[in-house]
């Protein structure tokens, strides 16, 4: 029987209830130790994930990204504030971007189970923090700000940090946290809750990035310039050209080339609950036509929430009437429509900020080295179940690997769709695998909460001895589903077999051989767990699908081996 392993944390996978994104700008994109540090105060909080930090020498500046509950993200904001002021001197920086102190910007984005209000809530506590605890002076922006003309952070950052002493002598230009001071170390911060923007671009089949640029005009929310017949501007009365608005609103865009064959419109989404990637897509899809040209696929820069992608799905699930509801589905859906895999694979575990912080069970998350030391000691747990998950993912990763090996080559130009196709499901089942992974060490939690009840009354010895059953029926099921999933593989890597990249056949015939090694020890795991159970009707269940399930694992294992060997 297996015990739980003393030191082993069990439980499953874990969402965030509430989730904020905070998306401070530091004025340093060269020293690596500042930008280390201040990457280890956010890492130092609990309940917080950094996400991304992105450093930019020209700009030198650096944007970092971290999620998490309200309160800890308050704190990780704080104490990279602390570090990077007292690291970072204003008055030796330089730089490309425009900024008005170390600390230039520090924004909160509601993601989850929050509200504007409550990030504006938190943009006032960080104001009031760091003002009086680290002596800087603050301004509130975008939906925080006390005042029309600093909603925009360009208004407040006018002149920038050189301009700051001057500025602070005019009584408008009162902070709205600390005093009207100029620190020159240190210069200003802002903060405020904003809407997540969503950088987008659209792929289009042409090398002319006129044609990108014209319909980026067209688009955009500032439009574009109204011109006489002779082609000339048109001022208008206050001496500012006037212009015709593009078709949407809260959109930045522009033309840009991604290589020398690709033109994108390169777009920044302001507000995707108003406008969203699937809304700009198939505008620049009505553009482009009228232009000669096609909008081929598209990339997202950066990270996205989950919601705009299903919202994406439940268009085109509407617009082909599908019946779909499934989270997963709807998210494959729009990746498939909206080309996000075009340019290179889009891998939603590292682009969707909800899927990034998803936790998963301690086996799962653990580095191989430290896995195979767990495994290696003394303890049952974890153990053959455990490793049978493993395996059947292993083979399901690489039979993602082929298919991604085999998207957008010129080769298998006729079998896009069915691969495409082959890597959502065998992604489903590895994501499925890595969790039963940590499950099958928690298989028998209610087993041993079972033998633990007491046993001195015949009342007692009879509700103990219903709970062992039951306990020893939850805990085989695990394995069966270890069993059936791996077996599912066997499908998709027959698939690539046949029709996938030719150069990683192999790889193709390893992914079935992981498979079946998945499935056979799921099999033992399930027949020793059937020998402690009583229900009769229970176990020939169970047994007569063990016994399909290993006959249809020898022959299709043989047919994708034989594919294999054909081909080698």
């Amino acid at each position: 029987m297996l015990k739980e392993k003393p030191g082993l944390r069990v439980y499953g996978a874990w969402f965030m209830q509430k989730i904020v994104e905070c998306v401070p700008n530091f004025s340093e994109g060269k020293n690596k130790i500042i930008i280390n540090a201040i990457s280890a105060a956010v890492e130092s909080i609990p309940g917080v994930k950094l996400l991304n930090v992105d450093p930019g020498e020209d700009f030198n500046r650096t944007v970092y990204t971290f999620v998490g509950e309200p309160e800890p993200v308050l704190e990780a904001a704080f104490q990279a504030a602390k570090v990077g002021i007292a690291l970072i001197d204003m008055t030796k920086h330089k730089g490309e971007h425009a900024r008005m102190g170390a600390l230039d910007v520090c924004p909160f984005i509601p993601i989850k189970g929050v509200t504007d209000k409550d990030c504006i809530n938190l943009s006032k506590k960080f104001a009031e923090k760091i003002s009086k605890e680290l002596a800087i002076p603050v301004f509130l922006y975008a939906k925080s700000a006390t005042k029309p003309d600093r909603v925009k952070l360009p208004d407040i950052r006018k002149g920038e940090y050189e301009a700051l002493e001057e500025k602070f002598k005019n009584p408008s230009f009162k902070p709205d946290y600390g005093k009207p001071v100029f620190v020159p170390k240190s210069g200003a911060t802002a903060t405020g809750c904003r809407d997540i923007l969503l950088a987008y671009n659209i792929n289009l089949n042409t090398n002319d990035k006129n044609i990108a640029s014209e319909i980026s005009g067209k688009i955009r929310t500032s439009g574009v310039p109204k011109k006489d017949k002779n082609g000339n501007k048109i001022i208008g009365k206050d001496g500012k050209p006037e212009y015709t608005p593009g078709r949407f609103k809260g959109l930045q865009a522009g033309g840009m080339m991604y290589n020398e064959n690709i033109a994108q419109v390169s777009m920044n989404l302001l507000n995707y609950k108003e406008v969203n990637l699937h809304d700009v897509f198939e505008a620049v899809k009505e553009e482009a036509k009228k232009l000669g040209a096609k909008a081929t696929g598209s990339e997202i820069v950066g990270l996205l929430p989950v919601e705009s992608l299903i919202l994406a799905g439940k268009f085109y699930a509407t617009k082909e009437d599908l019946n779909i509801s499934d989270e997963e589905e709807l998210v494959n859906l729009a990746i498939e429509k909206l080309g996000l895999s075009e340019l290179y694979p889009f891998k939603p575990d590292e682009k969707i900020i909800e899927y990034m912080i998803q936790e998963t069970g301690p086996l799962a998350s653990m580095k191989i080295k430290s896995f195979l030391s767990e495994l290696a000691s003394s303890s049952p747990a974890p153990g053959g179940g455990s490793v049978a998950a493993l395996s059947g993912g292993l083979g399901a990763a690489l039979t993602s690997m082929v298919c991604n090996l085999t998207i957008g080559k010129e080769k298998y130009t006729d079998v896009q769709d069915d691969i495409k196709k082959t890597l959502k499901q065998s992604e489903k089942l590895r994501k499925k695998l890595t969790k039963l992974i940590d499950e099958d060490t928690n298989a028998f939690n209610d087993v041993m909460k079972a033998l633990k009840m007491p046993k001195v009354t015949d009342e007692q010895k009879k509700v103990r001895s219903k709970a062992i059953e039951e306990g020893y029926k939850t805990a085989t099921q695990v394995p069966l589903d270890t069993a059936r999933t791996c077996l599912q593989i066997l499908d998709t890597a027959k698939t690539v077999a046949e029709i996938g990249n030719v150069k990683s056949i192999t790889d193709a015939a390893v992914s079935a051989l992981m498979a079946r090694s998945g499935v056979e020890s799921a099999i033992l795991n399930v027949k020793i767990n059937l020998g402690s159970i009583k229900d009769e009707d229970f176990v020939k269940k169970i047994s007569n699908e063990l016994e399909n399930i290993q006959k249809n694992l020898s022959n299709k294992t043989q047919e994708i081996l034989k594919i294999v060997n054909s081909k080698i």
